[in-house]
């Protein structure tokens, strides 16, 4: 499709800073074009962030299509490249502008990619929130705020389906549910109601175990779940269990989000064991991790939960109001982590517009 809008020659810019998410009840299988089997439901992180800039800038030859420079921490880093240029292609009818010009991304993590923190889930909503905002400039689209951010959410979607919840900051929800109005399998929609205030402060405290990238990626896990044998089974639980989630999240009943919470890392973990074939994404040191949290836990009372992503690093959740008593806890764990790495995270706000404009060189 060719663009019917004309790039500026000094071209157009656009910044933005999106952060990662840790889902309470877990995506697991899809079908279609990124569509999930269940509905989802996330926290915004605050620290665990991707900062993208995207210059766009016309086209440098006679050849048409999209010519991408794009470079990762500062470095050129192909396989990168190569997937955001995929994921760029596929993008044209959505953005016609794609399919002549030249695009500059600039993109870096706060935290490893890779790893099982979700490092798609805010690179790709990063990325899409510089797409949406550039077609508004070329277009001149008057848009408002919850137009845009649904918007970004589907194009964020398109690229990693955990991303169309790092739209939004606090809780979001993706995929279709009875028990939240306006959701969609499409796009995610923040949570419908406010939170009881022990949920509106929660800390995420993330361990990490181990910094490389998976051996088995979320991409493969997904597809394995298509004639999983407990797959239906777990669909059923990922919605009752959300509905649950829900009611929780308004009475602030701190036991039955922990167990809910809980159960759902396991059952996460539980489809990636039972595959065909099976893997094990849990380092041995992960269940050390949960282990000490469940004893401090039954010896002091905290209020603190564990949750995993698809990997091995453990994210401790607990209320604001416990963050002074639980430091024991995160000082011990510390010892067990890669070069005692850890992330001291909480839910956060959203993305913001990092204001990377025309008038910076």
């Amino acid at each position: 499709m060719k663009s019917n809008v004309t790039i500026p020659g000094k071209g157009l810019k656009s910044g933005w800073q999106s952060p990662s998410n840790i889902a309470l009840i877990k995506y697991w299988g899809k079908h279609g074009h990124q569509l999930p089997r269940n509905a989802s439901l996330s926290i915004t992180l605050n620290n665990a962030i991707t900062r993208t800039r995207v210059k766009i800038s016309p086209a440098i030859d006679e050849v048409a299509g999209l010519k991408l420079d794009f470079k990762f921490g500062g470095e050129r880093n192909p396989a990168f490249a190569a997937k955001t240029e995929a994921f760029l292609n596929s993008l044209v009818d959505q953005f016609p502008f794609l399919s002549n010009c030249l695009l500059e991304i600039e993109t870096d993590n706060s935290f490893p990619h890779s790893a099982g923190i979700a490092s798609s889930a805010s690179a790709m909503s990063a990325l899409a929130l510089c797409l949406c905002d550039i077609d508004n400039k070329l277009t001149q689209r008057k848009e408002d705020w919850s137009a845009f951010l649904l918007r970004a959410s589907n194009i964020a979607r398109l690229g990693s389906g955990s991303a169309s919840r790092s739209v939004y900051g606090g809780y979001s929800v993706w995929g279709k549910h009875p028990d939240v109005i306006g959701s969609s399998d499409e796009y995610a929609v923040p949570l419908p109601f406010k939170p009881h205030e022990i949920f509106k402060e929660i800390r995420n405290s993330i361990f990490i175990v181990d910094a490389t990238a998976k051996k088995v990626s979320s991409s493969v896990g997904h597809n394995l779940m298509n004639g999983h044998p407990f797959a239906e089974a777990r669909f059923e639980q990922a919605k009752n269990n959300l509905s649950a989630i829900l009611k929780v999240l308004e009475s602030g009943n701190w036991n039955e989000f922990t167990r809910i919470t809980e159960n759902e890392a396991m059952s996460l973990h539980a489809m990636m064991m039972s595959s065909n074939p099976g893997y094990m994404l849990m380092h041995p040191n992960t269940l050390v991790i949960i282990d000490k949290m469940k004893q401090f836990r039954e010896q002091s009372g905290v209020k603190v939960c564990f949750t995993l992503d698809a990997g091995p690093n453990v994210h401790l959740l607990y209320p604001e109001s416990e963050a002074e008593t639980i430091k024991p806890l995160l000082s011990e764990i510390q010892e067990i982590c890669i070069n005692k790495a850890f992330i001291d995270d909480k839910i956060g706000n959203g993305p913001e517009n990092l204001n990377y404009s025309n008038d910076e060189e």
